[in-house]
C-alpha cells in the first residue's frame, strides 16, 4: 500500500518524496527523524512504494530502543590536561541531566566496553606517537582480537598532541579509527588540538553535547531539543587567565667549573589562591629573545612598531610585542610550512612538501626555526599580519613542581636546565630556560597557572614505602614528595636514586638530600655521577646493583615514580624495571612486563617523562 495524498496531509510530490527517503533509512535515522518530527509536532502515517509498511512516527519511537541518558567519559592523560578536560565535559553533561561515569582508562574494565552506548575520549598522545601510561593497557585491548563489535555504540574522541611532533595526535586518531572498526557510529567528528586547545576543545564539547541532546530529544518524543550549552566558568586565575608571580629568588644550583647552569626558581602565589600538590606542574608563559625577534623582523623587512592582530576579538600589538610574547617562533612544524607555502608558491617551499620527500621535510624541520625558514625560502613582499596569521600562539612550559606547599606557603619553586647551543653558524636558545637564566631578576614578574597532574601523587597511605628515579632535573618533584612528607610526618621508607655529570659541581640539592637523610625523612640514596668514572654510570646501573632489595621493596607494596627525559632515560628506567622483576622473582619477560602493567595499574608505577 502507497501513500495517497487522499488520506494524509501531503502533496503529491512530497508524497514521492517521502516514498523514496523512508525505504532507505537505518533505524537510528527513523529514530532521530521520529523525535525532530515530534519536537515540532508533525507525524504521519505512510507506507513504501514496495508495500513493507512504515510505522508512524511516534509508534516508530515506541517501539525503538531508548536511547541511553548514560554517558562514558574515558581519559588517557599523562599530565593531567586531558583528564582536567573530561572531568568539565563531565560537568556540562551532568548539567544538563545526564547520568556521567568518569574514569581513567586504567581503571576502566574494558569487558564493560559492550554494555555502554554513548562513549566519550579524551586522550593525549605521548612522546612520539604513543598513548599515555594510564591508556597504555586499553590502547592494547582495543586493539586486539578480545575487543568486541560495537554496533550499538555512538562515541566521539577529543585527541591533544603538539603539531612539532610528527606524529600529532596519533592516539586520538588510533582510538577513533578503531572504534569506528568494531562498528561504532561517530556522534560528532574527532577533534585534534594542538598545544593551544581551549577553544577547539570548547568547540567540541558543545558539538557532542548537541548530538547527545538532540539524541536524548529524539527518544523522548515531544522533549524539545535540549538545553544551551552553558560555558564553563574557569577559576580566577588559570591557563587561560594567568598569574603574574614575583620571583622571590633565581639561583644558579651549579659549581664553578660545570657543563651546566641549572636556575632554582622560588615564585610568589601570594594573593593568587592558587593551590598546588607535590607532583603537580608550573606553567609558565615565556617570551621569546628579544635577539631572536629582531633578527626576523630585519630579514623580513618589516617594521618592529607596525600593528598586527593577535586574536579574534581584533585586539592589536605592536609587531615586535607580538613576536615576543604571543607566537611560537623557535619550533618548525608541518602545518606551519604548509600554511607558509601558501603564502608564496614561487619560492620552492611546496616542494618540500610533495608525498615521497617526508623524511627530508622530518630532517628540515629538526632544530630549525623561524629565521631558517624565511632565510631559506624568500617570504620578501609577504606582509607582518599576513604572516603572524598562520603562527602558533605561544605554548606555556610546564615544570615539575619542586616544593611542598605545606612547607612553602605562598610559594612555588621550580628547576630548570638552562639550555644553550649552536646550530647552523647561529646560537640557539631555549625559550622559557634562557629567560630566566638572563633576563629574570628577583621581583620581576612571570604569567604563571598549575597544571594540576592527576597521575603522579605521592601514595594516600602515608606508610607505604617509595622508591624515586630522578637524573638531573628529574629530581625536582622528590624534592617536593620529601617536603609534603617531612611536613606531614609520614613514616613510609623512601629511596632516591639520582645521577647528574660531576658530584662536585652538579649534586642539585645535595644538603637538603644529606639533612633528609640525617632525619630520617629520606631512608637511602643511590648516587650516580656519569663522568666521574671511566665507564659511564647512570642510574640504571645502580638500580641493577641493589636488584635484590628494590625487588624486596616492590613486593613489600613500594610505589615507583620516575621523572625526566622520556626518550631515553625513562626507556632505559622501564627495561630495567622489567629485567629486575624478571630476574629477582623468577618470571619470564612477559610476566615481568605485566608486574609492571599491575603497579601502574594500581598506580605504583607513575612517570612525569617529557
Amino acid at each position: 500500500m502507497v501513500l495517497q495524498v487522499t488520506n494524509s496531509p501531503f502533496n503529491q510530490e512530497q508524497v514521492e518524496l517521502l516514498n523514496r527517503l523512508l525505504p532507505t533509512l537505518t533505524e537510528t535515522q527513523r529514530i532521530w527523524l521520529n523525535g525532530y518530527l515530534a519536537a515540532i509536532q508533525g507525524s504521519a502515517v505512510v507506507t513504501t512504494s514496495s508495500a513493507v509498511p512504515v510505522a508512524p512516527l511516534a509508534t516508530l519511537a515506541a517501539n525503538a530502543p531508548v536511547l541511553s541518558k548514560e554517558v562514558t567519559v574515558l581519559f588517557g592523560s599523562q599530565t593531567g590536561k586531558a583528564q582536567g578536560l573530561a572531568k568539565k565535559m563531565s560537568k556540562k553533561l551532568e548539567e544538563q541531566g545526564f547520568q556521567v561515569t568518569l574514569s581513567s582508562m586504567a581503571d576502566f574494565k574494558p569487558n564493560n566496553l559492550k554494555k555502554i552506548q554513548n562513549l566519550l575520549v579524551l586522550v593525549s598522545t605521548h612522546g612520539e606517537g604513543d598513548p599515555p601510561d594510564n591508556a597504555i593497557s586499553f590502547h592494547e585491548f582495543l586493539h586486539s582480537k578480545r575487543a568486541p563489535k560495537l554496533e550499538d555504540l555512538r562515541f566521539s574522541v577529543l585527541s591533544l598532541g603538539d603539531t612539532s611532533y610528527e606524529l600529532f595526535c596519533q592516539t586520538g586518531k588510533d582510538f577513533d579509527k578503531r572504534l569506528e572498526e568494531l562498528g561504532g557510529k561517530r556522534l560528532a567528528p574527532r577533534v585534534d588540538c594542538d598545544v593551544d586547545f581551549d577553544e577547539p576543545a570548547a568547540e567540541w564539547m558543545s558539538s557532542v553535547l548537541g548530538a547527545l541532546s538532540e539524541a536524548s530529544a529524539v527518544s523522548n518524543v515531544g522533549s524539545g531539543a535540549g538545553a544551551a550549552v552553558e560555558s564553563g566558568t574557569e577559576s580566577e586565575y588559570s591557563r587561560t587567565n594567568p598569574f603574574q608571580a614575583e620571583v622571590l629568588e633565581n639561583l644558579n644550583l651549579n659549581g664553578r667549573g660545570s657543563d651546566r647552569e641549572t636556575r632554582h626558581i622560588e615564585i610568589s602565589l601570594e594573593g593568587s589562591n592558587l593551590q598546588y600538590e607535590p607532583g603537580d606542574c608550573l606553567g609558565i608563559y615565556p617570551e621569546n629573545h628579544p635577539r631572536l625577534v629582531d633578527e626576523l623582523i630585519e630579514a623580513m623587512g618589516w617594521k618592529s612598531e607596525e600593528l598586527v592582530t593577535i586574536n579574534k576579538n581584533g585586539e592589536k600589538r605592536t609587531l615586535r610585542e607580538a613576536l615576543l610574547r604571543n607566537y611560537e617562533i623557535t619550533v618548525l612544524t608541518k602545518p606551519l610550512l604548509e600554511q607558509a607555502a601558501k603564502l608564496n608558491a614561487s619560492n620552492g617551499l611546496q616542494e618540500l612538501l610533495v608525498a615521497g620527500r617526508e623524511q627530508d621535510l622530518k630532517s628540515y624541520l629538526s632544530g630549525r626555526d623561524l629565521l631558517d625558514l624565511v632565510q631559506d625560502y624568500s617570504f620578501k613582499g609577504v606582509s607582518a599580519g599576513e604572516f603572524v596569521a598562520i603562527l602558533r600562539k605561544m605554548p606555556a612550559r610546564l615544570y615539575s613542581i619542586a616544593s611542598s606547599s605545606k612547607a612553602f606557603p605562598d610559594e612555588v619553586h621550580v628547576t630548570v636546565r638552562t639550555v644553550r647551543y649552536e646550530a647552523r653558524g647561529r646560537e640557539r636558545y631555549g625559550v622559557c630556560s634562557v629567560q630566566l637564566a638572563e633576563r629574570i631578576k628577583s621581583g620581576e614578574t612571570l604569567p604563571v597557572y598549575i597544571q594540576n597532574n592527576p597521575n603522579f601523587k605521592l601514595p594516600e597511605n602515608p606508610e607505604t614505602p617509595i622508591i624515586m628515579i630522578g637524573p638531573g632535573t628529574g629530581v625536582a618533584p622528590f624534592r617536593a614528595f620529601l617536603g609534603e612528607r617531612e611536613e606531614t610526618g609520614a613514616e613510609g621508607k623512601s629511596w632516591l636514586f639520582y645521577g647528574d655529570q660531576h658530584f662536585s659541581t652538579d649534586f642539585l640539592y645535595q644538603i637538603e638530600w644529606q639533612k633528609w637523610l640525617k632525619d630520617g625523612v629520606l631512608t637511602r640514596m643511590d648516587v650516580a655521577f656519569s663522568r666521574d668514572t671511566d665507564q659511564k654510570v647512570y642510574v640504571q646501573h645502580r638500580m641493577l646493583e641493589k636488584s635484590a632489595e628494590l625487588y624486596k621493596w616492590l613486593q613489600e607494596g613500594a610505589s615507583v615514580y620516575v621523572c625526566g627525559d622520556e626518550k631515553k632515560m625513562a626507556h632505559d628506567v622501564h627495561a630495567t624495571l622489567a629485567t629486575i622483576i624478571e630476574q629477582e622473582g623468577g618470571f619470564s619477560s612477559e610476566e615481568a612486563a605485566e608486574y609492571l602493567t599491575r603497579m601502574q595499574q594500581q598506580k605504583r608505577y607513575q612517570r612525569d617523562v617529557y
